[in-house]
Formats: C-alpha cells, sequence, structure tokens
C-alpha cells in the first residue's frame, strides 16, 4: 500500500520534531561552553553567543583535575570492555549453539537483569567489593561495570553467533578441530563486527556511568569524570554555569564520537538478536 503525501510529510515533521528534541541539550550545552558570564545571566539568552570566549574551559581545568578524572575513565572503560568481551563472547556462543539447561538459564538471566532496578543491588555490591578490599578503587569499579555490561553484552552477541551457518563448524569439526579451535579460529574472526559493537557499548555504558562511580569511589584522585563533574555544583545547588557546561562538554565529545563510528554496527547487532533469538 502506497503512503499518501500528507502521511509522508506528517512523518518526516515528526522525525525532524523527534530530532531537534533529542539535539536540543547538547546545542544548549555547547552554546553555554562558550558564553562569557555576562551573557550567562542574561534575561534575553540567545543561541549563538555574542562574544564567544574559551574563558569557560580554562576555569574548568583550573577548577578541578578533569585530565586525572578522565583518565580513570578511560581506566574504567577499557578494562570493562575488555573483560566484558572475553567472558561474553564464549558464553554467547554456548547460548547460542546448545539449547541445554544452561542455555535456558542464561536467558533467562539476561531477560531478568534487564527488567531488575540495580539502584537495589548497591547494597549487596558494596558488601561484596568491601570484603574483597575493593572499595575506593578503579578495579572494583570495573568488576561492577563487567557485571553491569554482560546482559546486553551476551545477548548482542548470542545473535552474532546464530547468524554464523553451523556448517562451517561441523566442516572444521570434521577436520578433526576441537570446540576450542572452531571457537577461535572459525567462529571468531566472523563474529570481528560483533565483539567490536559490544566492546565499544560496554565502554560508552562504563565511560558514561554515575552512581555506581559516586557511591563506590570516595578519595578525589580515584573518582571519574562524571562524578567530578558534580563539584562545578556549590553546596547550595548553584551551579557554576560556565565551567560546568565546558567540562561536560568535553566529557561527552568521546561518547559522540565513539557512538558515531559504531552507530550501525549497534544497530545491526540488536536486529541480529532479535531475528535470530
Amino acid at each position: 500500500m502506497r503512503t499518501s503525501t500528507g502521511a509522508r510529510v506528517g512523518q518526516y515533521a515528526a522525525l525532524l520534531a523527534y530530532l531537534v528534541f533529542l539535539a536540543f541539550p547538547f546545542l544548549w550545552l555547547v552554546s553555554t561552553a562558550f558564553k562569557p558570564p555576562r551573557e550567562l545571566g542574561s534575561l534575553h539568552p540567545t543561541w549563538i553567543p555574542e562574544d564567544p570566549t574559551l574563558d569557560n574551559f580554562r576555569q574548568a581545568f583550573d577548577e578541578q583535575p578533569l585530565l586525572h578524572a578522565a583518565l580513570n575513565s578511560l581506566l574504567a572503560a577499557l578494562g570493562a570492555a575488555v573483560l566484558a568481551v572475553l567472558i561474553a563472547t564464549p558464553t554467547a556462543y554456548v547460548m547460542a549453539r546448545h539449547r541445554g539447561r544452561f542455555a535456558k538459564a542464561a536467558t533467562g538471566w539476561v531477560v531478568v537483569s534487564q527488567a531488575f532496578p540495580f539502584v537495589l543491588l548497591i547494597i549487596p555490591l558494596f558488601l561484596v567489593l568491601k570484603n574483597l578490599r575493593l572499595i575506593n578503587s578503579v578495579p572494583g569499579l570495573v568488576m561492577v561495570y563487567v557485571v553491569w555490561s554482560l546482559p546486553f553484552a551476551l545477548w548482542m552477541l548470542a545473535g552474532y553467533v546464530r547468524a554464523v551457518p553451523a556448517e562451517l563448524e561441523e566442516a572444521a569439526a570434521v577436520d578433526g578441530a576441537g570446540r576450542l579451535r572452531i571457537l577461535v579460529s572459525v567462529t571468531a574472526p566472523l563474529l570481528a563486527p560483533g565483539i567490536v559493537a559490544t566492546a565499544l557499548f560496554a565502554f560508552i555504558t562504563a565511560w558514561n556511568e554515575f552512581f555506581f562511580a559516586l557511591v563506590l569511589l570516595k578519595s578525589p584522585e580515584k573518582q571519574t569524570l562524571p562524578v567530578i563533574l558534580t563539584h562545578f555544583i556549590g553546596a547550595e545547588g548553584v551551579a557554576d554555569l560556565g565551567p560546568l557546561a565546558a567540562a561536560a562538554f568535553l566529557a561527552t565529545l568521546p561518547s559522540l564520537l565513539v557512538f558515531a563510528l559504531i552507530q550501525r554496527r549497534i544497530t545491526g547487532g540488536m536486529l541480529a538478536g532479535a531475528v535470530k533469538s
């Protein structure tokens, strides 16, 4: 059935309105980051700064250890991405290729974990990390991020595994290859796009995470970038708006750039998991 011209115009108008709605916070953030204090306090704000300045960026770096916090965020995000992929790849392979009790239990865990509010887990996680002496440490935060990102990583990679023809593995088995050899030499190379997309998803999730980092990291030198951003808000709730916007803009750029590079692969992985599951 052919869509009428009026309906198509309405669809495009709705899509444009949705894109504007999504872009508004970021555009406002960019505009605020380059505004001098005089324009920030104006009763008639403008989208484009009349007198753009970099003073907010200089003040942000002078007031808070942004580079050190960014390094902590980078270490936590990279560690979470690598460990999530190493754990999820063989587990997703078993889930996709075997329909036994383990696969059903793992699939059920993936579904339930997505609906479970993570705020209820903070006390048990805190106690576990305390017993392991990993409170107030980046490695402890990495462990939390791995557990947090594993359900989605398993779901995404399982879809990629199901998209790989089983005949290729059967042919390798006939030639005498074992399960591990088949996974490493046959299946893993074909899963490369899914592995990259999963790793970058885990990276972006860990880079932007705030709540667990706020609760588990107490020393200022251990805190990540999202937590450091809260230091631009005073005790009475008054924000140092210019430096805060500048720091938030810099903190947002890495995840935006990474997502722009891998959005097609992430979408492909999600669709593969939905179709093949």
